[in-house]
């Protein structure tokens, strides 16, 4: 305490010292004085004499301010000064109006030797800080000798006629002389015998003698008792507003010099310490003598135009998307009608050549047989001539002769002839029939990519919905066709390589095992077989049978666990990372964003997750035949749906699931569950989907649970799983009953087969006795009837000879047992060591680096980014009324804030800023959770299929900038003028935006590494807690050193810095003394601004981290 005494005592003996070295040229009088003749002291001197005075005082005066201010001294204690010379012009500059001082000079005649020095403005500050209660004794007020001069509000001359050396700070003059009470303009301290100049803002008259109560009006200081001849002087005190404020200019009135005060006028406001009025804002009442503006007019007015801008988003947020939406549906409604309108015209077209066709062919019969010159022996050759080229095609085998040669009946070779003759006629019309290819089906284009990179002229919104939906058209008569197929047909498309234009991933397993790691339970066991492309492949079994383990250690999704067994992929042995861009992964939950419509969702997965090289109208077309084959057209403008938001129906929201995966063209495909709540008709809409893209050649594996039979007979391959992970049948759906029949499991009359093996796998229905096989015996029975190695676990004979009864729930009651005998603490540390190796193994696999063999070239970094921008757009539009409620919350907390906790001018606005700083921190941190903590689940699944997660984080990042920008205009636009401080407006938005930057930084790593639950409880608690630390003024080293990184230290220090740098001239002696006491610096504004930056750039890549370390892929 000592030390912090000491040094204020420096800080302001430094600035008083410029005080009155301000007026140290006064000294300088006495010479001039001389060289005019003795003016000592003049009784009425001519203005000629003073102005030429006051031109040399003022040419002495600016030297030495140059000199003192180059000074170390002032350097030393710049925390409260950032530009001494303006702070000095601001406070000691009267060479505007010198009144005061020619006053003084008639009164005491010369002035300099009344002044103090630097020993004695030390004195002073020494009393000022001990209260002026225990005054330290000088050589001029003491015990032994207390000359007039001491008495507060008088002062007295110099002993001596020499002059004065104003710099000395070790001796104090003798003063004895001449005393008389303080010239106006100065304050005399109370226990020193000099006068000091009053500081521009400050009103020092002569005091006048209260009768009533002793007091010398209108400071506080009485007249010494039993001195009836001492009269009250001039003021006596100037020191922090805090303790005493008696020579400060009064609220509601100016002082444009320190010995003058007027009140002020209507329109006007004068706060206290004014040296000229200051004009009312618009809108605003200033009545006179007002010391601060009357807002609640404009604070109305303001209040009730946002709440309306804000109803008005808030009501009318989903028309900019509405009308958008209109747009597109029109052109896409347009395309389709046109598309409509040319098929049926096509249809009609084809009717009438097909018609025509049939009339040349008739013709052409009867000219050949009237020419002819035998009639043929069998009239019914000519008949195929009226027949189409399908009906032509389904005539597989000529007809087989009765010695069963396996050659045609010929008549004789003329009506062999015939026949060549007439299968040249029919040749000839084939030929005809393609002259009008343009209108056939079978003549569609086979080179539509070349057309496409051709057709650069496709780029308008109709001309691409055209060009998609004429595909479609042209594709679904294509499928038509192809029911008709023969088999030479069947084999033509099945070589056709149009058809089959995907990579192909062909995946072989043998001996698959996953265990838990830490508990050593087997999730799977001893797997064998392969799923290949362009077949789907079901997943079957009871409840318990590893059947989403399976599906998650092909998908390279088994995170936690050891994956034992050879997997190959095509036939290499490499990690299915590898193929990323072309596997899809259909999870069991429906991980859709709720806020965007279903045809949003696929697009944004469509143009993220497709080959950057394709051209738009080929990711549309891709789009819209997803669409139409999950029979979504009636709902793709439609919501998906939140909790709080009803949108499309649960089945539809699975479609919309699986149909993110197919807008990407995958070639393998992996779906868990994906007929789970459906209806038949929504399984079979689905299976029909997946089977068309098995036709492309994609390998598609999917996890069902009991299907119908309709839907069980469209499966290629099963793989039906026991309880433990175990197999019991791998192969063909077609011969699953022969198989089992073999084993004496027959299935029922009208009993799904499905469910049959399902009920016998959970023993639900016991096998027949005759038999022999008992449901725990099924597993082995297949690795026998394949030939599969056994393992030693289910090995009960060593020749094999016997059929074993196993345990297929060995594993599971051995870790029980052994679970029991262990301890409490065994079984804790056992847990705690498996989370941690699961923890470990996520964080590893979220780090896993593999060789790119997928041959597609996905969007770039900044092509995502953009992508990205896009869907947040709509999303923050769609979600207006909630951030609209955000902006209302915060316009009334600066309202409320503003009115009741004014800037106090002692402590520069302090407790209204701490309260700002836990307000905005509060409301900006819960807002910002919702950036990150809402689609977690939407992240994990696009960051597994390889989309960037640096994209998704700064596009989320950026759109979040824009709340950053606007919510401290928001706020600051009701406690601003509410409040009203003398810092800038721009100065605090300048300070709150980076404060918002900074907490939103810390909002994106509470949301990332947090729950919701406790994130919102971090956010509320972390500025309270963080802002009581930071505002201990009296607390320990460790708390100041704590609250010296706390991020609202930095904050409430640049307002305040701020708001002081704004009080100057009678303010200064309070800024020095409230920045001392609060430990803050004048020069740290920017810095401390740069640290909040910096703060939430730092939180924002703690986030970015954490985000891609504790994501689950």
């Amino acid at each position: 305490m000592r030390r912090r005494k000491l040094l204020g005592s420096s800080v302001f003996t430094c600035l008083f010292y410029a005080c009155i070295v301000s007026l140290f040229p006064f000294s300088f009088l006495r010479f001039v004085q001389c060289q005019l003749g003795g003016l000592s002291p003049p009784p009425l001197p001519n203005p000629g004499a003073f102005d030429f005075l006051t031109q040399a005082t003022y040419a002495r005066l600016d030297n030495l301010t140059t000199e003192l201010l180059s000074s170390q001294l002032v350097q030393k204690y710049s925390f409260c000064i950032e530009d001494p010379k303006a702070d000095w012009d601001k406070a000691f500059n009267y060479s505007s109006d010198w009144n005061f001082l020619a006053d003084c000079m008639l009164k005491v005649g010369d002035v300099s030797r009344r002044l103090c020095t630097a020993a004695e403005v030390e004195i002073y500050f020494n009393n000022l800080l001990n209260g002026m209660n225990s005054a330290r004794p000088n050589r001029n007020c003491n015990s032994t000798n207390w000359v007039a001069g001491c008495e507060p509000g008088w002062a007295c001359m110099t002993d001596t006629e020499e002059q004065v050396d104003l710099r000395n700070s070790q001796e104090v003059p003798a003063r004895g002389t001449d005393c008389q009470s303080c010239c106006e303009g100065f304050f005399c301290p109370s226990s020193i015998t000099c006068m000091i100049p009053c500081p521009l803002g400050s009103h020092c008259p002569l005091a006048t003698l209260n009768k009533t109560t002793g007091i010398c009006d209108p400071y506080s200081y009485r007249t010494p008792p039993g001195q009836s001849s001492h009269s009250c002087g001039g003021a006596n005190i100037w020191a922090d507003a805090r303790t005493n404020r008696e020579v400060f200019c009064s609220a509601g009135s100016y002082c444009p010099t320190n010995t003058v005060e007027q009140p002020c006028s209507s329109g006007n406001y004068c706060p206290m310490g004014s040296i000229d009025e200051k004009r009312c804002f618009r809108l605003t009442t200033c009545d006179p003598k007002t010391e601060s503006q009357n807002m609640h007019l404009f604070g109305v007015m303001l209040i009730g135009a946002l709440s309306t801008l804000l109803l008005i988003i808030y009501n009318c947020s989903d028309q900019l998307l509405t009308i958008r939406e209109r747009r597109f549906r029109k052109s896409r409604e347009a395309a389709v009608r046109n598309v409509r309108e040319k098929t049926q015209a096509r249809t009609r077209w084809k009717s009438a050549k097909d018609a025509a066709v049939k009339h040349v062919a008739g013709l052409h019969a009867q000219i050949s047989g009237r020419f002819s010159k035998r009639t043929p022996s069998n009239p019914e050759e000519f008949k195929i001539l009226n027949q189409t080229e399908t009906e032509m095609s389904d005539d597989l085998y000529p007809p087989i002769s009765a010695d069963g040669s396996g050659m045609p009946q010929q008549s004789n070779a003329s009506s062999e002839g015939e026949k060549i003759e007439s299968g040249l006629h029919i040749h000839t019309v084939d030929e005809k029939e393609d002259n009008f290819g343009k209108f056939n089906v079978d003549s569609r284009d086979k080179d539509v990519k070349n057309k496409v990179s051709k057709g650069k002229d496709i780029h308008t919104r109709s001309q691409i919905f055209n060009y998609a939906y004429g595909q479609l058209e042209k594709e679904k008569a294509q499928q038509q066709q192809n029911k008709n197929l023969t088999f030479s047909g069947l084999i033509s498309m099945a070589t056709n390589d149009e058809i089959r234009k995907r990579p192909i991933i062909e995946i072989a397993f043998t001996d698959l095992t996953v265990t838990l790691k830490g508990k050593r339970k087997k999730l799977l066991k001893s797997v064998t077989g392969k799923i290949s492309p362009g077949r789907v492949t079901a997943t079957m079994g009871p409840s318990g049978a590893g059947k989403t383990t399976f599906l998650s250690a092909l998908a390279g999704k088994a995170v936690g666990c050891n994956v034992t067994g050879l997997v190959l992929i095509n036939e290499n042995a490499v990690s299915i990372h590898s193929y990323r861009k072309i596997v899809g992964f259909v999870p069991q939950d429906d991980i859709v964003h709720g806020n965007l419509t279903v045809e949003e969702n696929l697009w944004f997965n469509a143009r993220c997750r497709l080959s950057a090289d394709l051209l738009k109208p080929e990711k549309v077309l891709i789009v819209e035949r997803a669409i139409d084959s999950l029979g979504l057209q009636a709902v793709r403008d439609s919501i998906v749906g939140t909790v709080e938001k009803r949108g499309i129906s649960g089945g539809q929201r699975k479609r919309v699931n699986v149909g993110l995966e197919l807008v990407m063209e995958p070639s393998l495909l992996f779906l868990d569950e994906p007929t789970s709540g459906l209806d038949s008709s929504s399984s079979q809409l689905l299976l029909r989907a997946l089977r068309r893209e098995a036709l492309e050649g994609v390998n598609v594996c999917m996890v069902v649970h009991q299907p119908s039979y309709a839907l069980f007979q469209m499966f290629d391959d099963l793989i039906l799983l026991a309880k433990g992970g175990l197999t019991v049948y791998h192969g063909p759906v077609r011969n699953v009953e022969e198989y089992f029949a073999g084993l004496g499991i027959r299935v029922p009359e009208r009993v799904n087969p499905p469910d049959y093996f399902i009920d016998i796998l959970e023993g639900l229905i016991k096998t027949s006795s005759s038999s022999g096989v008992n449901y725990e015996d099924l597993p082995l029975r297949w690795m026998l009837h394949n030939g599969y190695p056994i393992p030693p676990d289910m090995r009960t004979d060593s020749n094999g000879t016997s059929m074993p009864v196993m345990n297929i729930d060995r594993d599971h009651e051995l870790h029980d047992s052994a679970m029991d005998e262990r301890s409490f603490a065994g079984e804790v540390w056992q847990h705690v060591k498996s989370h941690v190796a699961q923890k470990h193994d996520r964080i590893r696999h979220n780090f896993l680096q593999s060789t790119d063999l997928s041959n597609r070239k996905t969007p770039n970094i900044f092509l995502q980014y953009k992508y990205f921008l896009g869907r947040l757009g709509k999303q923050r539009l769609r979600e207006a009324k909630t951030h609209a409620v955000d902006y209302l919350i915060l316009l009334i907390a600066g309202a409320c804030l503003g009115s009741l906790t004014n800037a106090d001018d002692a402590t520069f606005g302090f407790g209204a800023y701490t309260y700002t700083i836990i307000a905005v921190s509060l409301l900006c941190k819960i807002a910002a959770l919702r950036s990150f903590s809402l689609d977690k689940l939407q992240y994990w699944r696009e960051s597994a299929s390889g989309i960037s997660s640096f994209a998704h984080f700064m596009a989320k990042d950026t759109v979040d900038l824009f709340n950053v920008l606007m919510k401290p205009v928001v706020y600051l636009s009701m406690f601003y003028f509410f409040s009203n401080p003398k810092s800038s407006f721009a100065d605090n938005y300048a300070i709150l935006l980076c404060l918002v930057y900074c907490v939103t930084g810390i909002a994106y790593a509470l949301a990332i590494f947090l729950e919701p639950g406790p994130s919102q409880l971090c956010a509320v608690l972390l500025p309270v807690v963080l802002t009581l630390i930071a505002t201990q003024l009296n607390g320990s080293k460790f708390v100041k050193t704590v609250g010296s990184f706390c991020y609202p230290k930095w904050a409430l220090e640049a307002f305040v810095i701020a708001n002081a740098e704004r009080y100057y001239g009678v303010w200064l002696l309070t800024r020095c003394g409230a920045l001392h006491r609060f430990g803050y610096n004048v020069n740290h504004w920017v810095l401390h601004l740069s640290m909040l930056i910096l703060a939430g750039v730092g939180f924002r890549a703690m986030a970015f981290i954490g985000m891609l370390t504790f994501q689950k892929r």
